[in-house]
């Protein structure tokens, strides 16, 4: 063994071990790709990760010339590029040699800085199985060839990210199987126990309201079924937000259950057909309960706007209602925490959110996610 391929070998035993120690997924990668440009010939390198979708994300980059770092690395974020196009053909199964780089063409052709010798990059794929995660490019200045053993290098660095990824996205998995399990248990519980025992107190005190004759116990008694009664809808309306009956049906089904489940009319509206992402759907699920539960307490009316548009790979929720409004200053503090939630909950999936209202015009909500 040549002192060459040992550096290889301890590379790669170095790459692995990081990679088991790492957990959440950029990190990984980031890590991953700073090991191998320390430790090998190459002395830039970036990962591109692809999702479901086609869309390519710019997850970790390392040493790259000042015409690509420039405005925050705009020209590696955004438009398409040969290797992209080749990994979306399916024709990009291996460590390939050499593709010229559209992106720094364009960087030259725009005079955004210097390549810094930089004009061709090796790729591979990220792969596990049968599965594609993404792009390793590497490159180094004034090269023009890489060999085969930097290119059989390459491919098993990719292999051992893309198994990371794996297992990482198997991991979240369970992780989501395990929380709605959870979900579901608690659902049960609340269904069998505090649920009953409300419905019972309801039953209860309407009928020592009808047995007694003195009119100040009656007056008490029906108090108390009135606050266990909006006990009891309080709970069904949890015990829908920890299992929503229909959501394996569809968000809108789900959305007009809930809103049939708290006396609202929704006339609701889909323009365009897409499959959202479960991460996505379930967003705008949770955003879609909060906003039905104010306007099921601070509204006063009943019948709701429920819109669903797809445009341009984003995804446009609005809710309207002609209730009373309150008074809204977008420069201030968020007026209640479930709003404060809801923005908290779009922005984490790098969606807007916005909200419109005055008194006496009722609400308007408009979300805004790309998927």
């Amino acid at each position: 063994m040549n002192e060459n391929e040992y550096s290889n070998i301890q590379l790669l035993k170095e790459i692995a071990e990081l990679l088991n120690e790492e957990t959440e997924m950029a990190s990984m990668v980031k890590g991953a790709l700073k090991k191998l440009i320390i430790g090998s010939n190459f002395t830039t390198g970036w990962i591109f990760l692809i999702n479901e979708n086609s869309q390519h994300e710019l997850t970790a980059y390392e040493n790259l010339p000042s015409s690509l770092s420039s405005q925050c690395c705009e020209l590696m974020k955004k438009g398409g590029c040969w290797c992209l196009n080749r990994f979306y053909k399916g024709k990009l199964t291996k460590a390939s040699n050499i593709i010229e780089c559209q992106r720094i063409e364009k960087a030259i052709e725009e005079k955004r800085g210097d390549t810094e010798g930089i004009n061709y990059h090796a790729t591979v794929p990220l792969q596990s199985g049968n599965e594609s995660f993404g792009l390793l490019n590497v490159a180094a200045p004034n090269k023009t060839h890489f060999s085969r053993d930097e290119l059989a290098l390459l491919e098993s660095i990719a292999f051992q990210i893309g198994s990371a990824i794996k297992r990482i996205l198997l991991t979240k998995k369970e992780q989501d199987v395990l929380l709605m399990q959870e979900r579901n248990r608690l659902a049960r519980d609340l269904h069998d126990s505090v649920n009953q025992l409300l419905f019972s107190l309801t039953l209860t005190a309407r009928g020592a309201a009808e047995i007694t004759k003195e009119e100040v116990v009656k007056q008490t008694f029906y108090e108390i079924q009135g606050l266990a009664q909006d006990a009891l809808s309080e709970m069904r309306a949890l015990i829908w937000q920890l299992r929503p009956k229909g959501l394996e049906n569809g968000l809108i089904e789900a959305v007009k259950g809930y809103g049939e489940m708290l006396g609202l009319t929704l006339v609701t509206t889909v323009d365009g057909v897409v499959a959202l992402p479960s991460k996505i759907e379930e967003a705008l699920w949770r955003i879609s309960q909060e906003a039905l539960n104010n306007c099921k307490k601070h509204s006063g009316q009943k019948k709701v706007w429920y819109q669903l548009t797809i445009v341009d790979r984003n995804v446009i929720l609005t809710i309207i209602d002609n209730g009373c409004g309150f008074q809204y200053d977008p420069k201030q503090q968020m007026p209640s925490l479930g709003i404060q939630s809801m923005k908290e909950r779009v922005q984490l999936i790098n969606g807007s959110f916005h909200i419109n209202s005055n008194l006496g015009e009722g609400t308007r909500i408009s979300v805004e996610i790309p998927y």
